[in-house]
């Protein structure tokens, strides 16, 4: 049986950057990833994937950052007064900004100077070409 948008489907997976590095897999959890093929629940790339495999194929998928997390965007780079954070903040660290819904997006404090501290909201993996192996496990 062929996998179909709408589908819920389980998948091992390994995701890496084109120099090799594993950035995360599904071992690390201890279980498959389980999601509905088409809901947006991963990267758009990963979706199209898994379409048209089948229980026990694997494939390997290599995914531009369009299919993926998007390139960086500047409008995601803000300056925000120094006095607006504590006086522990430093470069490199991550934050959450929130959001008038309550809700927070991370960001990452890149520079700090007399007046103003730069945070970049950008996913960390936004601008990466990714390479993913995935193993169809099981269609619930």
């Amino acid at each position: 049986m062929k996998i179909k948008t709408g589908d819920r489907i389980k998948v091992e997976y390994s995701g890496s950057f084109e120099s090799g590095e594993v950035f995360d897999a599904s071992d690390r959890h201890g279980q498959p990833l389980e999601f509905e093929v088409g809901a947006g629940m991963v990267v758009s790339g990963f979706d199209a994937a898994v379409i048209g495999m089948e229980v026990g194929e694997e494939k390997e998928v290599t995914l531009k950052p369009k299919e993926a997390y998007g390139m960086p965007d500047e409008r995601a780079i803000q300056k925000v007064p120094k006095d607006k954070f504590p006086a522990g903040a430093k470069e490199g660290m991550m934050i959450g900004v929130p959001l008038p819904n309550g809700q927070q997006i991370p960001a990452k404090i890149t520079k700090i100077d007399e007046k103003e501290v730069t945070i970049d909201m950008n996913h960390p993996m936004a601008g990466k070409v990714l390479v993913f192996k995935i193993k169809i496990v099981e269609v619930l």
